[in-house]
């Protein structure tokens, strides 16, 4: 049968300070008042039944994740008792989902995308679903066309044609300097794709790769399956978890499967709109601007001699005001307040740091 596991994790703390440990970036309300999470949640209408969605996300995040999303229930959900990279959570989604369903293909999709239209997208998983149910030694990756030489994204380096749009994948590119990436942009879509991190493979396809490529994980993990439907998987959950090896899917398999001969790693292009949104920066492309630029979410402001800004808040009670302002983010909330040029916004992970350092973790 076919699954789906939404990834609910990341700490989003480039989205601070709407973005806190009691509500991470995933649940904030802030796109058209619905999260993250309820547009991921809602892109699996028709796709697969509820009994075959997942949410994969921090144990201390069940209550708040299920009473979000209507119909979830404990049957849907996967607790990390910690965070330990994308490895560990996609291993332990893939472990569990072969407990019920030995032969289960899988798409992995992540709580902090935009991704429009809606159908395009499930024409796509549906093709990559059909791709590993043919091949099963497939990994299939999805790969979006750059935009321009972004730093923040993986590439896919494309070698040649597979069925349909389907691409061999040469090699897993990771994060670039600013002259690569703007030669891989030149080089085009043909050649280099950003890395969505969304996946589609065989339960077992991905599970023999984390044995052969990391097998003290793999042990972990099915220690973790064989206790898993019994009273005993939060105290086996507590004792492995923590150990697993906090790296990420594509470093520890994706990576080393791209030459593997025994395994066959595609990428298929998402020809749609897709946006993921990790900073300020990138939830403002998802606002209409005004004919100065500037976007507003939740705000009650007054812009003048004001331009290419972003003002968000979270107390409808308090009006924000700018004044011969160029390109800044504000973003405002009852307990705390940021202001940061636009092209520093990478940089909020450090004020993140030293504010709950200077002024107490409740603030993070």
């Amino acid at each position: 049968m076919r699954h789906c596991v939404i990834m609910a994790g990341g700490s989003g703390t480039r989205l601070w300070p709407m973005s806190r440990a009691q509500q991470p970036k995933q649940l904030i309300p802030f796109i058209a008042g619905r999260s993250l999470l309820q547009l991921a949640v809602g892109r699996l209408d028709g796709l697969v039944p509820l009994a075959q969605q997942h949410i994969c996300a921090a144990e201390g995040y069940r209550e708040q994740i299920l009473g979000a999303l209507p119909g979830y229930g404990p049957a849907n959900w996967m607790g990390e008792p910690m965070g330990r990279d994308t490895l560990a959570a996609v291993g332990l989604s893939a472990a569990v989902v072969a407990t019920i369903d030995p032969d289960a293909s899988i798409a992995v999709l992540t709580a902090d995308h935009i991704i429009e239209p809606v159908d395009t997208f499930q024409a796509l998983l549906t093709q990559a679903f059909e791709l590993v149910e043919q091949a099963p030694n497939t990994l299939a990756t999805f790969g979006v066309a750059p935009t321009g030489p972004a730093t923040g994204y993986g590439y896919l380096e494309l070698g040649e044609p597979l069925a349909g749009a389907a691409r061999v994948v040469r090699q897993f590119r990771e994060k670039p300097d600013l002259a690569t990436a703007e030669a891989w942009v030149a080089a085009g879509p043909e050649a280099y794709l950003w890395n969505s991190g969304t996946f589609v493979w065989r339960a077992a396809t991905l599970l023999d790769c984390v044995a052969r490529y990391e097998p003290e994980t793999y042990a972990g993990l099915m220690r973790i399956a064989e206790a898993w439907h019994t009273e005993q998987r939060a105290a086996v959950l507590a004792e492995v978890y923590p150990a697993l090896r906090k790296i990420s899917i594509d470093f520890a398999v994706m990576e080393p499967a791209s030459h593997d001969a025994a395994v066959r790693v595609a990428a298929i292009p998402m020809v749609l709109d897709w946006l993921d949104v990790g900073s300020w920066p990138t939830f403002a492309k998802t606002l209409q601007p005004d004919a100065e630029g500037n976007t507003v979410a939740g705000a009650r402001t007054v812009l003048h001699n004001t331009h290419g800004s972003l003002v968000a808040s979270s107390d409808p009670n308090h009006v924000v005001a700018l004044l011969g302002c160029d390109d800044l983010i504000v973003i405002h909330t009852p307990d705390a307040t940021l202001v940061c040029r636009a092209d520093q916004a990478e940089a909020i992970k450090e004020v993140h740091r030293r504010v709950g350092h200077a002024h107490g973790q409740h603030l993070l």
